[in-house]
């Protein structure tokens, strides 16, 4: 069973249903194809860290979609980096779904499954360029600040590198 709450101001989406994913359905197999086209439509070669359908699939990699009547929403992976620490991966909304609340729900339930995890920190990397703007503002708002790079990421300058404290008290999102 998924997890549904209310999409504020989105009276086309009247529920918002999250739930475990295997990648095995067209349409979620067809959006991470799309997120992985613009990831290197945006980004060097070299500075892509997305994962593919594979790595999606690896083992301490966990991964969601979200759904509304019955549509793709979007998706969202979570990687255990220790048992202390997870990292945000694969965080896509549908084009058709931007603005309507779907991705801040896929994030703050990630923060909440890092949380019942026992993570003490979750971090994620994200695009240093304009199209990751609206990313960016997203994870800020959520409590997110800029960190080094973590793992086994590399300074690089088309990456901006997040995380979020979560043994400090959670902020209130706008």
């Amino acid at each position: 069973m998924g997890h549904q709450d209310a999409v504020p101001g989105t009276p086309a989406v009247l529920a918002l249903t999250i739930e475990p994913d295997d990648l095995t359905r067209r349409p979620v197999r067809d959006l991470i194809t799309e997120h992985l086209a613009d990831m290197y439509a945006t980004s060097p070669a070299e500075s892509v860290y997305a994962l593919d359908h594979a790595g999606l699939r690896e083992p301490g990699v966990s991964f969601w979609t979200s759904w509304g009547e019955g549509v793709l929403l979007g998706c969202a992976a979570l990687k255990e980096l220790s048992p202390s620490e997870g990292e945000i991966k694969a965080m896509r909304t549908r084009p058709e779904a931007r603005g309507r609340g779907v991705a801040a729900r896929m994030l703050a339930f990630l923060v909440e499954e890092s949380r019942r995890r026992g993570y003490r920190r979750v971090s994620l990397e994200t695009g240093s360029q304009d199209f990751f703007a609206p990313a960016r503002r997203l994870y800020a708002r959520h409590g997110f600040v800029s960190c080094p790079p973590f793992a086994d990421y590399g300074p690089d300058p088309t990456s901006v590198f997040m995380t979020l404290d979560l043994t400090v008290t959670p902020p209130t999102p706008d």
